[in-house]
């Protein structure tokens, strides 16, 4: 493994580093709403969330394995983050996160990092989905003003009873703040577009909606509070103290049996944290045509949620959309990350006091458009065009997202997929019966060249398996025999074509083979590979069948046939 940051500078020239600082000062101007934005959604203060921004920002540059990679809080941890500190406190989600990045290192160390490859496609959109609703549903009563007393259930289905309830409490300037943000962010785009007289773009395209939002709603609300208007519009300063000091590092206090329960979710940090990361450096090569080191992408993602909660800060991973910022931006090697950490750094120490005047509903409609692209509801829906088995796991990790949590979702998404995928394996896994004759000039592992057609001898059956040998089969093949009406006195069990052999598959076999003895069937198995004859020789195969009814080749087997049939006492185990 090598780090993209130390071979990025053996040819690093000034153009490039110019490149990197315009590119990383947009960046992270671009991260500072939504740093602040997810770190309120989650449950803990605006600070840790621009925290978590610099630390693992600053981290995964320097030791992730992509060069163009921009990490920090994203969307879809808040989710957990809030489920986390409910039930355990913020030492809890300090405790889970550092054994998350403990989780990442390790699966990085042990190349574990095409994790991503094994991941069903379906649970990812799914899961994804299933968070951009429960963001949005979070964030409506912030967006709207809406006055709720007791607190907001925690529940999904308990929100939205609970929204429609107090619908009355509307609060007129927090909507008109907070659904005029989510219009001018998605109108931002085009209203920036404007051009000077000699052509060029404005430099306006350059600055995020999120970003436009927030000074215009906040200058705009500080305006009419001083003229005895809008009084109504909570801000961030009405919830939350501001601090612009950096907080020591503090090591939290652990115990065997916190860890114990805090490994589940930590398991879901570490596991999300890895599909984000990864799918972000997937798509960067897709734009740039580098190549990502997935293992040391995974260990720089461990060692930013090592060091974040260190300092007070939440789960981080890679971030697609200021990843694509960036790489749009001319940002090419982890500089460009190093100089949004110290860009953040500077707003956090210069200008983080003012941030007590952003509207909490100008926050909710920057999440909310967060929640839109993040829904990706047009891959949602191409998805269900697919095959039922893929919608099935669609559909339920997305209503396991929604109304319990995340790690349910991917536990029963992950062994769903597991068993739909072993299902289809079993239905791809063919057992044809021969019982005339065999051409060999349709095959290919012959022993012989003579190319008189092979005749099955009266009494033989041959078997042939035609993909791996697993749970199933042996239910199969009493299927088969059952419609055959009839009981061979040799058969063939031809295996050329089988790829592996598990356990279970080992098991039926071995029962298949006792109860043909039982029978009075002589059984011979044909076409071997290596792999699988390696197998069966550790499980004593050649007890139960006999070393001179294991053969390499169909011809030898047949000749082993018309041996036994023509004298019996040679089929040694035969009942």
């Amino acid at each position: 493994m090598s780090l993209p940051f130390i071979t990025s500078l053996r040819s690093y020239t000034r153009a490039t580093f110019t490149s990197d600082l315009l590119s990383g000062i947009i960046v992270g101007i671009v991260a500072l709403p939504l740093a602040i934005a997810f770190g309120i959604a989650s449950g803990v203060t605006p600070e840790q969330g621009i925290i978590t921004a610099i630390v693992a920002g600053l981290a995964i540059s320097l030791f992730g394995g992509t060069k163009v990679q921009i990490g920090g809080p994203t969307g879809a941890f808040i989710v957990i983050i809030a489920g986390i500190i409910e039930q355990y406190g913020m030492q809890g989600l300090i405790v889970a996160t550092l054994l998350a990045g403990v989780l990442l290192i390790m699966l990085g160390l042990f190349r574990l990092g095409t994790i991503i490859k094994y991941i069903p496609y379906p649970i990812v959109v799914g899961f994804t989905s299933g968070i951009a609703l429960t963001i949005f549903t979070t964030q409506v009563k912030d967006l709207l003003g809406l006055t709720v007393d007791g607190g907001v259930p925690a529940d999904f289905i308990g929100k939205w009873v609970c929204y429609v309830r107090h619908i009355t409490t509307i609060d007129a300037a927090s909507a008109v703040v907070g659904i005029g943000s989510v219009a001018l962010i998605a109108l931002w785009p085009q209203i920036a577009r404007v051009r000077y007289t000699g052509g060029r773009l404005s430099a306006l395209t350059k600055l995020p909606g999120s970003l436009v939002a927030i000074i215009v709603t906040t200058v705009g609300v500080l305006v009419l509070k001083h003229y005895g208007l809008a009084t109504s519009v909570a801000t961030i300063g009405d919830r939350f103290s501001i601090s612009a000091a950096l907080p020591a590092p503090e090591v939290p206090a652990m115990s065997w049996s916190i860890v114990r329960s805090l490994f589940a979710p930590a398991v879901t940090i570490a596991v999300l944290g890895a599909i984000e990361s990864l799918l972000s450096a997937t798509v960067a090569d897709g734009v740039t045509g580098d190549r990502h080191d997935s293992n040391q992408e995974l260990i720089g993602q461990g060692i930013a949620n090592l060091l974040t909660p260190l300092f007070g800060g939440i789960p981080a991973t890679g971030a697609i959309a200021r990843t694509m910022t960036n790489i749009n931006n001319g940002g090419r090697t982890p500089v460009a990350g190093i100089v949004h950490a110290v860009v953040l750094l500077l707003i956090f120490l210069l200008l983080m006091p003012y941030a007590q005047y952003i509207p909490m509903a100008c926050l909710a409609g920057v999440l909310v458009v967060v929640s839109y692209n993040m829904s990706g509801w047009r891959t949602f829906r191409q998805l269900l065009k697919n095959p039922k088995s893929d919608i099935s796991v669609l559909l339920i990790t997305f209503l396991l997202t929604v109304v319990f949590d995340l790690t349910v979702a991917i536990e029963v998404g992950l062994m769903l997929a597991c068993l739909l995928c072993m299902r289809r394996m079993a239905e791809t896994t063919q057992v044809s019966v021969l019982t005339d004759e065999i051409d060999p000039e349709q095959e290919v592992d012959f022993a012989s060249t003579n190319l008189e057609h092979f005749k099955i001898p009266d009494g033989c059956e041959v078997y042939e398996i035609n993909g791996p040998f697993f749970f199933g089969i042996a239910n199969r093949f009493e299927e088969i025999m059952g419609r055959m009406g009839r009981r061979p006195r040799v058969r063939i069990i031809r295996m050329r074509r089988v790829p592996f052999i598990d356990s279970t598959g080992m098991h039926n076999l071995q029962n298949l083979i006792t109860m043909s003895h039982q029978q009075g069937i002589h059984v011979i198995l044909s076409g071997v590979t290596d792999k699988v004859h390696d197998v069966l020789l550790r499980n004593d195969f050649e007890q139960l069948v006999g070393s001179a009814d294991i053969l390499p080749h169909i011809n030898l087997a047949l000749d082993r046939a018309h041996q036994v049939l023509a004298n019996p006492s040679t089929a040694t185990h035969s009942a």
